[in-house]
């Protein structure tokens, strides 16, 4: 762990929890009266980037394609007339991104993973075709608060090979850089480029307090919900989520990154997009099915 540790309790972690859905709950209530009720499971697998301008523009840094499983998540949802609903979510989610280290040379040279895992709580207002066939359409948008519950970024690099300095950047910059992370950097090459004496590993975790415990989103889905019989639906979805703020802690970075080393880290985004599959009870029956 290379940040000084600051622990959040799990009792505060689940007291905030609990406190966000009685707020939601009261939200929900009114539509209980007169809306149709339903709830269910999901799973999903999505793709998942970080979006930091810091990374982007760093000649050393590749960013691949990263894809994530959120294994379950658990819906409660009430239909308020046949085209309006209102949706309380929560889903267990895994994401993150897999950069490729890249020597002056272009060539593959290390890694670096950020690996994170947020319980989300979307809260959607779905608008629906109001159909009454097996196969209805809908559109989900909403405010979603995420609960950071691991979290990992790991950086590994190999020794004597040259990389190139960013820029904006010195090679005293890059020096100073990696000390704190317990590096040793030696001149490269050429005066543009600079070597690790050894084999490079660090990490930081989430007790490092370098990332935020919470953050607010925007989630929207596009879906499909096909009625299977008379009180389950198959839900079909094309899902995204992008945070609206910043998922680094500054201060706890600045605390590591000294001079114009900032340059290495710049402000944070979770986006994710990917495909969700839901099986749903509904109270009453389902549309298609029912008066059957």
């Amino acid at each position: 762990v290379l940040y000084s540790l600051k622990f959040t309790s799990k009792t505060q972690f689940f007291m905030k929890l609990r406190n966000l859905f009685f707020i939601l709950a009261i939200t929900l209530f009114p539509a209980l009266a007169w809306g149709q009720i339903h709830f269910g499971v999901t799973t999903a697998v999505n793709a998942t980037f970080i979006l930091d301008k810091g990374i982007s523009e760093d000649p050393r840094y590749n960013s691949t394609m990263t894809y994530n499983w959120a294994p379950v998540g658990f819906n409660f949802g009430v239909d308020v007339g046949r085209k309006f609903g209102l949706q309380l979510e929560s889903i267990l989610s895994n994401q993150g991104q897999i950069y490729e280290v890249i020597d002056a040379a272009e060539q593959i040279a290390g890694q670096r993973n950020i690996d994170l895992q947020y319980l989300n709580v979307p809260l959607l207002f779905k608008f629906m075709n109001g159909s009454d066939k097996k196969a209805r359409t809908n559109f989900n948008i909403g405010p979603q608060f995420s609960f950071l519950t691991q979290a990992t970024e790991s950086l590994q690099a190999d020794a004597g090979v040259d990389y190139v300095i960013p820029e904006g950047m010195t090679y005293e910059d890059i020096q100073e850089n990696f000390a704190q992370y317990g590096g040793t950097v030696i001149p490269g090459s050429t005066p543009d480029t600079y070597a690790l004496e050894s084999d490079f590993y660090a990490e930081i975790d989430k007790a490092s307090n370098a990332f935020k415990n919470t953050e607010f989103q925007i989630a929207a889905a596009f879906g499909v919900d096909i009625d299977i019989s008379r009180n389950l639906i198959l839900s079909t979805q094309v899902r995204a989520n992008y945070s609206l703020t910043d998922m680094t802690n500054e201060e706890a970075f600045n605390t590591v990154v000294s001079g114009n080393g900032s340059a290495l880290l710049s402000e944070r985004a979770n986006l994710l997009v990917g495909v969700q599959l839901g099986l749903h009870y509904v109270i009453g029956g389902t549309r298609s099915f029912k008066g059957k």
